[in-house]
């Protein structure tokens, strides 16, 4: 079987963005996991995200635009969906990004929104109804 398996994303502090995490897992389909002091986790189709503390993380701080991951895309329901997680997203510490290209700044045929953290984790939100109609998400170039 192939796929992926999960995502490991390494935090400073977990208690300090856990509650911002938790909400957005939870919109686009995530069920709450396991748990540990310094880890948690959520789960959806066989996938599972991690956030945790490591004790041998260098304390540069995230920075999405240096190599590594850029940001991760979740189908995130119908457009609709998308719109009402996007207006709920700074109410829980989360930050839109590309608001003047809004819902399309992917491109014409994509409907999507793009979120940020404070830690500068960046998320995007793809509606479903654009996955199934293309057949996979277009490409992006949003920094």
């Amino acid at each position: 079987m192939t796929g992926l398996h999960h995502v490991e994303l390494w935090v400073p502090e977990l208690a300090a963005v856990e509650a911002e995490w938790a909400w957005l897992f939870e919109r686009v389909g995530f069920a709450d996991g396991r748990a540990w002091p310094g880890g948690r986790t959520w789960t959806a189709g066989g996938v599972e995200i991690v956030l945790t503390e490591s004790p041998t993380m260098h304390d540069a701080g995230h920075d999405r635009r240096r190599s590594g991951v850029n940001h991760l895309a979740f189908r995130a329901g119908t457009a609709a969906t998308v719109d009402a997680t996007m207006a709920g997203a700074a109410s829980a510490g989360w930050r839109p990004l590309y608001q003047d290209r809004y819902p399309f700044a992917g491109g014409p045929q994509h409907y999507a929104g793009w979120l940020e953290n404070a830690s500068g984790f960046k998320v995007e939100l793809v509606a479903d109804d654009q996955v199934r109609n293309s057949g996979r998400p277009a490409a992006t170039h949003c920094s």
